[in-house]
């Protein structure tokens, strides 16, 4: 029955639990995080004036460009980059403005210089050089600076953006003797772009562990500026893999996470994914050799945990919200569950939302590719598993009915405890036959011996009210279901019936009474044993239970009544080496020793034995360690004896 419902559950449940409870694929994880990342540009123009020695002229110099990579932390306009991204334009420092100088003295005195000598780049270096250094000389004094400075973000549809920065924590910044500078801090941005829907990222709730997956997304400068690449390849940011290689602290003591996935300038400010599509870091700096060549597989991310701390007192409240995810993930669902029609109606509501992002473009002409063109179906696997279950349900309710109509007035030994703790004081009432009972050396402490036969007719002396608990070791528990069915027509209404009998009670370690001659082993055999679940051999006296030499068979023995001799030929001579009895375990040796018996056992009068098998022997030994220390003890007492006996022999001779 319970197989048949589990299989039920499983079947609906599968069939019903929606896939975002579900470990997601690296492409989906991807694909769910990709639209929300956007690149990031910090760009000064500026007019400068100046004097090359010839008097004042004004020039717009090349702006100075930074670019680094941002990603949407709420869908209404809010993204997290790099503060060294930005710093640029947001701080203007003095180094900024320096490149601007240099830039406009290029433009303003050396070339023109260059042109008067009748000379282009490159032609005289000795010379351009020299017309260099004198219009620095000058021009770097005279020049004046009015900088425009702008930060724009750009979508993967191509818009443009401006923002503006609405929390900032300094880049970490070290001076000649690489020591960090004051104001060094989490170098973290959070910029603020026009209202609207936007995709955005949530961060992670737990902490990273070695080996998490990493994926980092971002615009690196070597595809930006790839020769062989078309202006489209800023518009789509780039994926590397890797995982989390190592935790390590900055120079001012800041944690962050080492990572062997690659990255290159123009990562700056990316977030870093792992399977679940959340944040766990966001990119901050790579590694360099002594030649200035990027290392990779030791680049750096700042913790999740840090971007929620500096999110902390800004309006960004709930990171990764966003009216355009859900529809997003609905339709990366969709396609890859294969409802293409689905797919399609979702992207192109996403599309409606954003329109022309580069992801939503491309999955939403694959999902009309496959409504046109649907690819083979497998076979319906889950639609078969649910009606395979129904009708085995159908098939066997009215089994499980009959099972239920059976157990009705069965209770477990461990509900039995739970009536004695709630202070019920059930009667234990024994009705083993006569035989069992006679046989057996175990019954539970307190029990009131009632033969079935006389179930009818004899005294019990007990309120019709009272609970009742009637045990027996029958398959089934039958004879205690007859007696059951007898008490309650006598009136006894509240009569249970011991499921599993004494081996169910004894099998769940509860306390029993034994006979006061039963040696130890033998009680902790019998209560780890139901005499109703083992083979059982009878022999008449003298009779060969086995002999020295013989193949055990996987067999050891229990002496349930009577005794047995064990004897060995010594000096050509059988010679009887020890008389058990009663609840003795024999046989067990060569058991353990993996080889032929080592002595014979011969019934010294009628006897009744238990027979064990090997593999039920090593389970006992394995899971019931009191019997185990009984073992050990008779080994101990026998190597004694032993080492007692061949110095009494040596003795002799």
């Amino acid at each position: 029955m319970r197989a048949f419902v589990a299989g039920f559950l499983l079947a609906t449940g599968w069939l019903a639990e929606p896939r975002a409870a579900a470990a997601l694929s690296v492409q989906e994880a991807i694909l769910r995080a990709k639209p929300a990342v956007a690149l990031v540009t910090a760009e000064i123009r500026a007019d400068v004036t100046m004097n090359c020695g010839q008097g004042p002229v004004e020039v717009s110099p090349a702006p100075f460009i930074e670019t680094g990579t941002g990603w949407f932390v709420d869908g209404r306009g809010f993204l997290i980059t790099n503060a060294h991204v930005v710093d640029p334009a947001h701080r203007l420092p003095p180094w900024v403005t320096h490149e601007l100088k240099k830039k406009a003295i290029e433009q303003a005195c050396v070339e023109p210089a260059l042109r008067a000598r009748g000379l282009i780049r490159g032609q005289r270096p000795e010379v351009e050089e020299q017309i260099r250094r004198q219009a620095s000389d000058v021009g770097l004094a005279t020049a004046k600076v009015a900088p425009v400075p702008k930060i724009t973000v750009m979508l993967s549809n191509g818009t443009k953006l401006t923002a503006e920065v609405r929390k900032f924590s300094p880049p970490l910044l070290l001076d000649n003797d690489n020591r960090p500078l004051p104001d060094s801090g989490r170098d973290l941005a959070l910029l603020r772009v026009r209202d609207g829907v936007y995709p955005a990222i949530t961060l992670a709730k737990r902490d990273s562990q070695i080996g998490d997956p990493v994926h980092i997304l971002g615009f690196p400068g070597v595809v930006l500026s790839h020769e062989l690449l078309n202006k489209s390849a800023a518009l789509e940011a780039s994926v590397t893999n890797g995982a989390v290689s190592g935790f390590k602290q900055d120079q001012i003591g800041q944690g962050v996470i080492q990572s062997d996935a690659p990255a290159a300038h123009g990562n700056s400010g990316g977030p870093a994914v792992t399977d679940d599509a959340t944040v766990v870091g966001v990119m901050t700096f790579i590694s360099l050799s002594s030649s200035g060549s990027e290392v990779q597989g030791f680049n750096f991310l700042i913790p999740a945990k840090d971007v929620a701390k500096f999110l902390e007192g800004t309006e960004v409240t709930k990171p990764g919200e966003s009216a355009f995810n859900p529809v997003w993930g609905a339709g990366i669902e969709a396609l890859l569950d294969g409802h293409y029609s689905n797919a399609v109606a979702k992207f192109q509501e996403a599309n409606k939302l954003l329109p022309g992002l580069t992801d939503v473009k491309r999955l939403l002409t694959e999902a009309e590719d496959k409504v046109k063109n649907p690819p083979p179906r497998p076979f319906p696997w889950a639609w078969a598993t649910l009606g395979v279950t129904l009708l085995s349900l159908g098939a066997y309710g009215g089994m499980w009915g009959r099972r239920w109509w059976k157990n009705r007035f069965r209770v477990q030994p461990t509900q039995v405890i739970a009536l004695i703790e709630r202070g019920l004081n059930p009667v234990m009432l024994d009705v083993r036959t006569k035989t069992d009972y006679e046989t057996s050396p175990l019954k539970l402490p307190g029990a009131v011996r009632l033969d079935p036969e006389s179930a009818e007719t004899a005294n019990l002396n007990l309120e019709p009210a009272q609970l009742i608990v009637a045990y027996c070791t029958s398959p089934e528990e039958a004879t205690s279901a007859r007696v059951g069915n007898v008490l309650r027509a006598r009136g006894f209404k509240n009569v249970r019936i011991l499921k599993g009998g004494l081996g169910g009670w004894t099998n769940a370690r509860l306390p029993v009474e034994a006979k006061s001659s039963l040696p130890s082993i033998g009680l902790e055999i019998y209560k780890n044993l139901s005499l109703g679940d083992i083979e059982r051999r009878r022999f008449r006296a003298g009779e060969v239970i086995f002999r020295e030499g013989d193949d055990p068979r996987g067999e050891a023995y229990v002496i349930h009544a009577g005794t047995v001799e064990i004897k060995r030929r010594l000096d050509g001579a059988e010679r009887t080496l020890n008389r058990l009895g009663e609840g003795q375990l024999f046989g067990h040796m060569a058991l353990f020793r993996k080889g032929p018996r080592s002595a014979s056992a011969i019934a010294g009068s009628d006897t009744e034995l238990l027979v064990i098998r090997d593999e039920r022997l090593e389970w006992l030994m394995r899971n019931r360690p009191q019997l185990t220390i009984e073992v050990l003890k008779e080994l101990s007492n026998l190597v004694v004896a032993t080492d007692k006996e061949r110095a009494e022999a040596g003795s002799v001779r």
